[in-house]
């Protein structure tokens, strides 16, 4: 069978990007098993001859309806695959969907009949919030950093704006990288459109939102900016967790010192 990605430059791009990053988290401990999710808008590259595509599946509900939507394309990954494994074949682990006219269902028409990730209903949540807002964001990933997630286990980090600062603190590069902060949703059922909607309302001030005693989702322009900003996060949780491990408690950069980054650099 002929694949979606033949003759099609940009979307193949697009997709290798997502595998390039699937590596990356399974390769940094934060996707055991079937852990984490990738969805990538390719909208923009869904051509007349994708658009006619006859699909692959049945229609299937996703328990939300999201108006900004209809009719838009998305390459997720699999339900119950390995990053590891979409990270060495895409294609096969992965598939593009089709939103349909109600908003309130998708199919799937390229390129084989896998189900999308469980935590559908959260990431076309993402999406629905990114195109209503016209920041541009085609990009949104789930993933579970042991460091990140081990610091929600603090009741004391949870109230709004504490590990955001905390994490600024410990060295200027997230200040800079990640300049919204991180925003923290209280444990929900995985996969609930609970989950989604909260996960919403956070996304309206940040790009990163914590799932207490969960994991962590990223919107960004692409998936290379969105895994960036939970990158430089799990190194400022690395380097806190590292001090206290040593028996002392970091000092942080000042609130001074951090107000001075965010003017030199615009933040």
């Amino acid at each position: 069978m002929k694949s979606i990605l033949e003759n099609r430059p940009e979307l193949a791009q697009r997709v290798a990007e997502v595998a390039e990053v699937a590596g990356y988290l399974w390769q940094k401990g934060w996707a055991e098993r079937n852990g984490g999710n990738i969805t990538v808008n390719v909208t923009a590259y869904a051509d007349d001859e994708i658009r006619s595509m006859a699909p692959i599946s049945d229609p299937v509900p996703f328990g939300m309806t999201l108006p900004h939507l209809k009719g838009c394309y998305f390459f997720c990954k699999g339900t119950n695959r390995r990053m590891r494994d979409l990270a060495r074949r895409p294609m096969e682990n992965g598939s593009v969907i089709r939103i349909l006219d109600d908003c309130a269902s998708y199919e799937i028409v390229a390129d084989n009949p896998v189900k999308p990730t469980s935590e559908l209903a959260s990431h076309l949540a993402m999406h629905d919030q990114m195109i209503a807002s016209g920041n541009g964001y085609t990009a949104a990933v789930h993933t579970h950093p042991i460091d990140l997630v081990a610091m929600t286990h603090n009741p004391a980090f949870l109230a709004k704006d504490v590990l955001t600062n905390l994490l600024w603190s410990m060295i200027p590069e997230t200040r800079a990288f990640c300049p919204k902060g991180l925003g923290i949703v209280p444990y929900k059922m995985p996969s609930s459109t609970e989950l989604a909607e909260a996960t919403i309302e956070q996304l309206r001030e940040y790009d990163v939102v914590m799932w207490e005693k969960h994991g962590v989702c990223a919107v960004g322009p692409d998936i290379m900016e969105a895994f960036d900003q939970i990158d430089v996060l799990s190194k400022s949780a690395q380097i806190y967790l590292t001090a206290k491990s040593m028996g002392f408690e970091p000092t942080g950069t000042t609130q001074e010192q951090m107000d001075e980054l965010k003017r030199a650099f615009n933040l």
